[in-house]
């Protein structure tokens, strides 16, 4: 039975692409309510308690003590590069791609003549509707990120912010290639900001998670090669501010991490264009 007041997720099943996104915006609630905050995201954290779901069971599953350090730590750093671009450019459009459950859009508190689009696939968009509507400077877009219609819903005359966080590695090489290729060319200017995992992701994920990771990148300077308008700016380990845990056991074990070759597994990458 659903609580009264609440919204009714009891419908996103166990394991689908929906519920991924709801264990990361679990995740993030989380940590928004830890006494050192590194997100701080109190728009997940509300949320959640509107949402009717068995937290309880999720949490069991997803250990968020252990688990909600590194989610923070991603999506802290590409908040701190979309602040600076957008605080350059007040007026940009912002694309999120594969936003799922993310309220990125609503804890960065975009100037007021940006125009924000959250994109991801329509069952995901439809879930999304359930907690958000569209308003003047947001909007939603169901779609895939590889269909290229998507992308005439979108002002093409201002700055472009670019956003892709944990995606580009469910999508094949071709795929990736030919969806920088649209975004660049239809924008004249602007920054993209994505994470992006080793070769040895495809690899693992073929043996835990069913082959669902199909590009990795040893390299993510060949992008530069892939299209010549883009130009590499800076690129950081996903752990690499570790010392912001406030769990000194896990700091340790992110510590003894940063120091082998497993540093540079997950990194944030930032392009301009």
């Amino acid at each position: 039975m659903t609580q009264e007041g609440k919204l009714d997720f009891g419908d996103v099943r166990w394991g689908s692409v929906e519920w991924t996104n709801l264990a990361t915006l679990y995740l993030r609630a989380c940590e928004s309510r830890s006494s050192r905050t590194i997100l701080g995201d109190d728009a997940a954290a509300e949320a959640v308690d509107r949402i009717d779901y068995d937290w309880a069971k999720m949490r069991r599953y997803m250990q968020p003590w252990a688990n909600q350090w590194l989610v923070a730590l991603r999506a802290a750093t590409l908040d701190d590069w979309s602040a600076d671009f957008l605080g350059r450019h007040p007026n940009a459009v912002v694309l999120h791609l594969g936003c799922g459950m993310d309220t990125r859009a609503f804890r960065l508190h975009p100037p007021q003549d940006v125009q924000w689009f959250d994109v991801d696939q329509p069952k995901v968009i439809e879930l999304r509707r359930k907690l958000y509507d569209d308003r003047d400077g947001y909007r939603m877009i169901g779609s895939s990120v590889t269909d290229p219609g998507w992308l005439d819903e979108t002002p093409a005359d201002r700055p472009a912010l670019i956003v892709a966080e944990g995606l580009l590695m469910y999508l094949h090489e071709d795929e990736v290639r030919a969806l920088i290729k649209r975004l660049t060319d239809r924008f004249s200017n602007g920054e993209l900001l994505f994470d992006t995992l080793s070769p040895a992701g495809p690899r693992l994920s073929k043996v835990f998670s069913k082959g669902i990771v199909t590009w990795g990148i040893r390299d993510v300077r060949e992008l530069e090669r892939w299209s010549p308008r883009l130009r590499f700016l800076e690129q950081t380990a996903a752990l690499a501010n570790y010392t912001r845990i406030p769990s000194a056991p896990l700091r340790l074990l992110y510590r003894l991490m940063s120091a082998t070759s497993a540093r540079n597994y997950d990194v944030l990458n930032r392009f301009a264009f």
